[in-house]
């Protein structure tokens, strides 16, 4: 899945040992911390894949045009906007570019060490004219302090003595890309463009804006120190950054610095003798805002800088380095004796910490701050992909996340109200809590992202009994998202009993949409209702201070309640007694089978090479829908059901969608199909480093990422916290002699050992934690771990389901269901004779 000549395996380094020009390793080589991310871009500042600086909610809108426009379609797109570019710093020897594309390569290495969080590159160019040159080259973006990154180069000519001119600079690329690189901007008129690398159109990617985007405001050098400072131009966001160099040689060099409205240099040029090093440190401060002047922004870089100038530049590395050593002991998993797999679950892991560590209160986007694929927007990967990681190893991200949620809680409101329903409705796909999804059958008709935050809540607030969040505002999530189930359902009586019937929604499977009674939507909506009246009635009962505050803040009735409960008591969830299984929504079995085994290869993605009607007529999904239901609410589905799902929507599965792998291994691992466990695993962890799906040149794949986390815990690990009951059932693959990793419960920290034979949890600090090993009671204390015999790793079943399940299936009605591919007609069927 990966090319190990370049990419060799070490457990805790990401190497790179071979310059390729590709978007790929731009992606994977980012740093990050949640608020600033810097692509893997090489400091030469020439060509790429994407020039991307990325600072998390940092934003442009721009007018959805619909083709035709109708009531509640969102109307304001949103996309990140590219940052200044502080990591270009370009070295000239005799006057003569070091780059890629006119200098002999001689040595070449790249290195994200994972413990210390530093980005290193090696190069040795060997000029024109015979000279060798070593330039060692590293950056981190802090985790410390948030607004900081830094970027260090070294310059030695080795066997010469020459002329050497170290040019860096601070580049405005979102609006000069005709000048610092690339293609010129065609037009000056506000546009989209979403291309794949086939030339096609691609929904992945990120909307175009060919206007001016960011205006500038403040711009200025001082010795050193170099500032620039934008307005973004619709969405009246400011952003501003200054960096500061130090030089450190032994030769004679002269400095001198240019500043534009789009371009601020400061140049050095030294006398290099042979074998005397050149030491330059740039150290760079971005902060931004929904609305402070920009002249405020830059005086903060300037403090944040000022600060670094105290401490030192080596401060800040020895902190990442420390910060990293405390990230890893609270979220390191290790496989034994499996390096490859390591190595890859720990660059997922770290993933994960760049995207969410310093979002302090922002959503995390899809693509992280790697890229600019998904046009930076936060989707519902989130709340059941990425928090519970950060729930389970640093809850503070987990809350900071929610308080995101909480912000947008009035534009949620306001949505809601646009689709005549009460309560709120979170978007689709978003930056500043409005919907900006344009096409709302795969979006907005996405209801379930309410029930996925509620559950996020509470599976946050179970497993770290932090109900002060819940009274403090997170409640309100609850209350507001059962209101719209309450409403958005509705009663229907069949022989003498009522059902709660929700229609008109889209599950998790964007190749099924606009249907009613979606399985996954149902069973999360009722668990959205149960949880709301739940800690409704228990501050009520035990909180009444918190709970007049909730009445004040929500106008709760108190009346509501009930009829939370009644529904989530009546909800109709979807079965089929002909085929024993639960369809995945009302209409979905009436459907016809696309043969997905026939269909060739060069047809995936669907949705790349099919017509959406196309797509919506066949039983196929795009990521596991019931399967995900299945792992999430667990304790609502026998084993028998469980297993009979999984059969029938593993073979229908396309996996177009990097959500779905993660899923149907955690399900396959329960069910017993182990070696197809570890395939669908492989899949995740390899997403991005392996480039599996063809765009992780436009970012990481974040969720999967999180999926990564949750599939060794959950699946192989078989840990489950329904109803806020610690619980496991472990399914340890036959060739991994040991599965260990941390785990945060209720303020206890845990650590797990689990083999072929024994599980063993220790509480390293803490209470003491009880909990059930496959529905025995155990309990574990400091100082008293818990050791538990294992007879077997659970059901071992072989192979995989496949399509031939369907060759005598039929439906309620006795109709047979016979897989096909959709073709191009080329004859004209004869459906029937008319007689008089």
């Amino acid at each position: 899945m990966i090319d190990r000549e370049r990419y060799p395996v070490d457990p805790w380094r990401l190497i790179e040992t071979r310059y390729e020009e590709d978007g790929v390793s731009e992606t994977i080589f980012s740093v990050g911390n949640g608020y600033l991310g810097l692509r893997g871009n090489h400091i030469e500042g020439r060509g790429a894949h994407e020039h991307g600086t990325f600072i998390n909610g940092l934003h442009e809108t721009w007018p959805i045009r619909h083709a035709e426009q109708a009531y509640g379609f969102a109307e304001v797109g949103q996309t990140i906007v590219n940052a200044p570019d502080a990591k270009v710093m370009r070295v000239y020897v005799d006057d003569e570019p070091l780059s890629f594309d006119e200098t002999e390569i001689l040595e070449y290495s790249r290195v994200l060490d994972m413990r210390t969080g530093v980005l290193e590159r090696t190069v040795v160019w060997l000029t024109p004219s015979g000279k060798r040159v070593r330039m060692c080259d590293e950056r981190i973006v802090s985790f410390d302090e948030r607004h900081l990154a830094v970027l260090r180069l070294e310059v030695t000519v080795e066997n010469s003595d020459a002329p050497v001119t170290i040019d860096s600079q601070l580049l405005n690329r979102q609006d000069g890309a005709g000048i610092y690189a690339g293609d010129p901007m065609a037009s000056k008129t506000e546009g989209r463009a979403k291309k794949s690398a086939k030339g096609g159109f691609d929904p992945r990617k990120a909307e175009k804006i060919t206007a001016r985007v960011l205006e500038p405001v403040e711009y200025w050098h001082d010795d050193l120190r170099a500032a620039l400072s934008y307005r973004v131009t619709d969405s009246g966001m400011t952003v501003a950054v200054v960096a500061d160099h130090i030089i450190e040689t032994e030769n004679d060099y002269s400095a001198r610095s240019l500043v534009e409205p789009d371009i601020a240099k400061n140049v050095f040029r030294v006398q290099a003798k042979a074998g005397v090093p050149i030491r330059i440190s740039k150290i760079v401060s971005y902060h931004s805002s929904r609305g402070v002047p920009p002249r405020e922004l830059v005086d903060r870089c300037r403090r944040s800088l000022d600060r670094v100038g105290v401490e030192g530049v080596d401060a800040l590395f020895e902190a990442q380095s420390k910060w990293l050593t405390a990230f890893w002991k609270r979220s390191d998993v290790r496989i034994a004796e499996q390096d490859e797999l390591q190595q890859a679950t720990r660059w997922c892991l770290l993933q994960l910490a760049q995207a969410a560590a310093r979002a302090d209160g922002t959503g995390v986007p899809a693509k992280g701050l790697t890229g600019s694929g998904y046009s930076g927007h936060y989707f519902w990967d989130t709340e059941i992909y990425v928090l519970p990681f950060l729930t389970y190893t640093t809850p503070l991200w987990a809350k900071n996340a929610l308080r995101a949620r909480v912000l947008m809680l009035p534009a949620a409101r306001r949505r809601a109200a646009q689709l005549n329903e009460a309560g709120a409705l979170f978007p689709w796909r978003t930056i500043n809590g409005e919907e900006a999804s344009a096409y709302y059958a795969a979006g907005t008709a996405q209801f379930h992202i309410n029930a996925d935050v509620s559950f996020a809540l509470g599976k946050y607030v179970r497993a770290t009994g932090d109900v002060d969040f819940l009274h403090r505002g997170g409640a309100d999530i609850a209350v507001e998202t059962a209101r719209l189930w309450a409403t958005l359902g509705f009663w229907r009586g069949t022989n003498g009993t009522s059902a709660f019937h929700i229609h008109g929604v889209t599950g998790p499977d964007e190749y099924t949409t606009v249907v009613n009674d979606n399985l996954f939507t149902n069973v999360m909506a009722r668990f959205n209702l149960r949880f709301a009246a739940r800690i409704v009635g228990e501050m009520a009962e035990t909180e009444p201070d918190a709970y007049r505050a909730l009445v004040e803040r929500t106008g709760l009735d108190a009346g509501e309640r009930e009829a939370w409960e009644r529904a989530a008591e009546a909800i109709h969830i979807p079965y089929s007694d002909a085929l024993g299984i639960h369809p995945q929504d009302a209409f979905f079995l009436e459907r016809e089978v696309w043969d997905l085994e026939d269909t060739p290869a060069d047809k995936h993605p669907l949705l790349l090479h099919y017509h959406p009607l196309v797509i919506y007529r066949f039983q196929v999904l795009k990521q596991a829908d019931v399967v995900l239901a299945l792992f999430l609410q667990g304790n609502h589905f026998t084993a028998e059901e469980k297993l009979a799902d999984f059969d029938y929507y593993d073979p229908l599965t396309t996996g177009d969608s990097t959500l779905s792998a993660v899923v149907q291994s955690i399900m396959a691992a329960e069910v017993g199909y182990q070696d197809l466990a570890q395939k669908y695993f492989r899949q995740a962890l390899f997403v991005d480093l392996g480039d599996l799906h063809h765009n992780a040149s436009d970012g990481v794949h974040v969720a999967s990422a999180g999926g990564v986390w949750t599939t060794l815990v959950s699946g192989f690990g078989g840990m489950r916290d329904h109803l806020g009951e610690l619980s496991f059932d472990p399914r340890l693959p036959a060739d991994w002699p040991e599965l260990a990793y941390p785990l945060q419960w209720q303020g206890s920290e845990l650590y797990i050992t689990l083999t072929l034979d024994a599980m063993r949890v220790e509480v390293m600090t803490g209470e003491p934690v009880e909990f059930t090993v496959r529905g025995n009671a155990h309990r574990a204390a400091t100082g008293e771990p818990a050791v538990i015999v294992l007879a077997d790793q659970g059901p071992l079943r072989r192979g995989r389901p496949t399509l031939r399940q369907f060759e005598d299936a039929r439906r309620e009605d006795g109709t047979l269901m016979s897989p096909t591919v959709p073709v191009t007609t080329t004859t004209f069927p004869i459906i029937g004779s008319y007689e008089d």
